[in-house]
């Protein structure tokens, strides 16, 4: 009977990767609405459902009704919950939400609170939460502030890519108008380096953060003065705090991380600086708390959020618009040698320029081996703009297909 059960089971094997075919489901979480809904994250709990969370309000920044919202997919089901509030600071804009489960099964909560009107007031916090499968929203249990506080790593990074940014700027062909801008946006730089509450706010998060070795804890974060990166770390799951050194380049914001296979790190991030559009990279192989010089990689960007996430079997997989200018298409990238090429791309939403913008994605692999993503979608309808978010779920098979 051993015998038989070793023969038939690599055939059982077999016959599910065969009949597993190509699928793509999407759904809308609520019907589009005027109000701004924006910056979605999704995750997987521990039961098997699905908790997406996203910012909303009557705008961003400048609005002081911005909240935290969620909603639920249950195991089995079709339906995503009725929303629920997360987290909410009466007078402020709250934004930019992300969250993942640790390996305690905590639940994690992290959002910038505005205190000014401006994304370099950011003030960066977080809730935990043990009592999130149950219906609505979680039982808080913790609700902190984490305080960013860049030490001298951060001025030697800076001391050394100013003169390389300088450098660089004085190489492109600019007009008067933008070589004037771009030397006031380096003498800002050297200012604002020196200021110890500048530098302090205006962190924020966008992507996932990432757990290496279920030991550390590495936030991506990025600043809108500065338009650079850094990565908050803590090796005690919250009681203290550190950051890395600071991955500059002219205009990199919005890191994501995945694990190389020798255990070294790499992060894309959005292309805020001037042309050609590309996913900015970088990679740390000190856990973290060093980055290598920032450059171009082989994705196109249009200046909007994306997000790259190492899979179990070792494949990367890329999510973001795939233009250099214009939201209207959202691609999906599988990489099976870590970015070297990107052999495979599916596009989730493929449509004209100016019909539409599907952008701020979050995407995790499940349990079962599919994927689930959220992004935004803004539609223009008689002439107003409507807005929700989306949830797609796909498989391997479907990426492979490739677009006709």
């Amino acid at each position: 009977m051993r015998i038989l059960w070793g023969c038939i089971l690599p055939f059982v094997g077999i016959c599910h990767l065969v009949a597993e075919a190509p699928f793509l489901r999407t759904q809308l979480l609520f019907e589009p609405e005027a109000w701004h809904n924006h910056g979605s994250c999704i995750v997987e709990t521990p039961q098997g459902d699905m908790l997406i969370c996203w910012f909303h309000g009557s705008g961003e920044r400048k609005a002081d009704d911005v909240m935290i919202e969620g909603s639920r997919l249950r195991r089995g089901t079709t339906s995503w919950s009725r929303r629920f509030l997360l987290a909410d600071t009466p007078g402020y804009s709250d934004g930019n939400p992300c969250m993942f489960i640790d390996p305690q099964k905590r639940l994690w909560l992290l959002h910038t609170t505005i205190l000014a009107h401006t994304w370099e007031s950011a003030l960066l916090k977080c809730r935990l939460s043990s009592d999130y499968e149950r219906h609505g929203p979680p039982k808080w249990e913790q609700s902190e502030v984490i305080h960013v506080t860049p030490g001298p790593e951060f001025d030697a990074g800076m001391d050394f890519a100013m003169p390389r940014l300088a450098d660089q700027a004085a190489a492109m062909s600019l007009t008067e108008r933008q070589r004037a801008e771009v030397d006031e946006y380096l003498g800002a730089m050297r200012q604002h380096t020196t200021n110890k509450l500048y530098r302090r706010l205006g962190w924020m998060t966008r992507a996932h953060p990432f757990i290496l070795e279920n030991k550390r804890l590495i936030i991506p974060l990025y600043h809108d003065g500065f338009s650079i990166s850094l990565m908050a770390i803590t090796d005690d799951w919250g009681r203290t705090w550190s950051t890395s050194s600071p991955l500059i380049g002219g205009g990199n914001i919005q890191p994501s991380i995945a694990l190389r296979r020798d255990g070294s790190l790499y992060t894309l991030m959005r292309d805020n600086g001037p042309p050609p559009a590309r996913l900015l990279q970088s990679d740390s192989r000190d856990r973290g708390e060093s980055w290598s010089t920032v450059t171009d990689s082989l994705l196109p960007n249009p200046g909007s959020g994306s997000e790259i996430i190492t899979l179990r079997n070792g494949d990367w997989l890329v999510i973001g618009n795939d233009t250099e200018r214009g939201r209207h298409k959202l691609a999906v990238w599988l990489s099976d040698d870590e970015g070297r090429s990107w052999k495979w791309k599916r596009h989730l939403e493929d449509r004209p320029i100016g019909h539409g913008s599907f952008h701020y994605p979050s995407v995790i692999e499940s349990k079962d081996g599919s994927f689930h993503a959220s992004y935004s979608q803004f539609l223009n309808v008689s002439d107003r703009e409507s807005k929700t978010i989306k949830h797609a779920q796909f498989n391997r098979q479907w990426i492979l297909q490739v677009d006709p």
